[in-house]
């Protein structure tokens, strides 16, 4: 099991930027992000494969947000950009045991404790 912890939330004015961390306890295989707001099913945001080299985004943050991950395979980053008040939501982190990158929350083993992410219009 994975010990993952986000990191990066917070307030941010519509059209601003901002960078989500999420720290393992040891190196990850494929990795994703997703997020919740009030009252909505959890939705999935972005994907990275073991090497980081296949990336997949939701249509929603295609363009806007990029899922980065370091040499170390130990953190993986959410750098989003051009944000929205519609973006507001728990963003969570997820570690899977497959190497190829997946986007259904089945397919991942741990998960974070979420971080909030805040877009005022």
């Amino acid at each position: 099991q994975v010990q993952l912890v986000e990191s990066g939330g917070g307030l941010v004015q519509a059209g601003g930027s901002l960078r989500l961390s999420c720290a393992a306890s040891g190196p990850t295989f494929a990795m994703g992000w997703f997020r919740q707001a009030p009252g909505k099913e959890r939705e999935f945001v972005a994907a990275l494969s073991r090497t980081g080299i296949s990336t997949y985004y939701s249509d929603t943050v295609k363009g806007r947000f990029t899922i980065s991950r370091d040499n170390a395979k130990t953190t993986v980053y959410l750098q989003m950009n051009s944000l929205k008040p519609e973006d507001t939501a728990v963003y969570y982190c997820a570690a899977s045991k497959r190497r190829t990158l997946v986007t259904t929350p089945p397919d991942y083993d741990d998960w974070g404790q979420g971080t909030q992410v805040t877009v005022s219009s």
